[in-house]
């Protein structure tokens, strides 16, 4: 039997959780797709923005983290 594995909250690089949530995908075709996930979610994208999130960016910190799951949903 096989198990998945729990997500956890913690830090994230860009390409990490946009594989996790496209697993299937290119991870030039996952960042992009992540990448309009947020930016198409203005209320998202203004959370973020909040927590100092810039799309330059490589990492997601947890808690940035945290407020893309509670609005995209656990990967």
């Amino acid at each position: 039997m096989k198990f998945e594995e729990e997500f956890k909250i913690r830090t994230y690089t860009k390409v990490e959780l946009a594989c996790l949530y496209n697993p299937d995908m290119a991870i030039s075709g996952a960042l992009r797709t992540l990448s309009r996930w947020i930016s198409g979610s203005n209320r998202l994208t203004e959370e973020l923005c909040m927590l100092e999130y810039k799309n330059r960016n490589r990492v997601f910190t947890p808690r940035q983290v945290k407020t893309i799951v509670e609005h995209l949903g656990e990967p």
